[in-house]
């Protein structure tokens, strides 16, 4: 499963923003030591373009539009037993307070679930996400951020053997079924992750959070790396899609002629 998922990031590296701005950079570094300098010029273009659109806030802005407006900020009055908070990055660096040791994403995740958790009584969040390059569960550390907000522990599931969202779907249903409950994770991430838990038969009520959008007043815009993020994060949510769909049309094509 490691190696897949390795293989996985890998490929993705090079369709999304940074890789086709390197990809395209390095091609055309090779052009100009074959001293082929209209090829070079054009790769070499195309990979500063790429770059400057890229980090160009309203360009982001449109990408993440898209996505970010699929769904509403969740309903806190929606009585749900369950609340599903889906995993992200941390680190375990003890010098660092918990807050930190996560990632920005989950941080805000968490957040949301807990809010929600406290304002239905008698509800459970459940934490999932594996462990990465750590050596602690994503869902542990969830659940410690939660436990230092005044989660009861009993209150809270805990799995840290998903790698992923197909895998993080699949635990939540052999618990819900096809109770409806809170699916917390980024508002990017929400269309990709509503359509994955639907397709398992499941009824989750968005909940999303992370929020990248942002309002602009003028379109005299510097480039800028966070920028950057924005759109490397809407390209993936896009890939992961498109990935999706392919997925389904080949499932039908082979039921069908099979």
């Amino acid at each position: 499963m490691e190696i897949g998922l390795f293989i996985k990031k890998f490929i993705s590296f090079f369709v999304e923003p940074i890789g086709m701005v390197m990809t395209l950079f390095v091609i055309g570094m090779f052009y100009l030591y074959k001293k082929d300098n209209r090829r070079a010029e054009l790769f070499l273009l195309g990979s500063f373009t790429l770059l400057f659109l890229f980090s160009y806030e309203p360009t982001a802005n449109v990408l993440v539009q898209n996505l970010e407006n699929q769904y509403e900020k969740y309903d806190y009055s929606q009585p749900v037993k369950y609340i599903h908070v889906l995993g992200h990055g941390h680190n375990t660096d003890s010098d660092q307070p918990i807050s930190s040791q996560l990632s920005l994403d989950g941080t805000q995740r968490v957040i949301e679930g807990v809010i929600i958790h406290k304002s239905i009584p008698n509800s459970k969040i459940i934490f999932t996400g594996y462990a990465g390059r750590t050596n602690v569960t994503n869902a542990v550390m969830n659940s410690r951020l939660a436990l230092s907000l005044g989660v009861d522990s009993q209150n809270m599931i805990i799995n840290g053997t998903p790698v992923d969202t197909r895998e993080e779907a699949i635990f939540t249903q052999s618990i819900v079924g096809k109770e409806p409950f809170a699916l917390v994770t980024s508002a990017t991430h929400m269309p990709r992750a509503m359509t994955l838990f639907k397709s398992f038969g499941m009824n989750p009520i968005a909940a999303p959070t992370n929020f990248r959008k942002t309002t602009i007043d003028t379109l005299l815009q510097e480039p800028r790396a966070g920028v950057l993020q924005t759109s490397k994060i809407a390209i993936h949510e896009y890939i992961g899609i498109l990935y999706a769909k392919i997925k389904n049309i080949l499932l039908i094509l082979v039921f069908y002629f099979c």
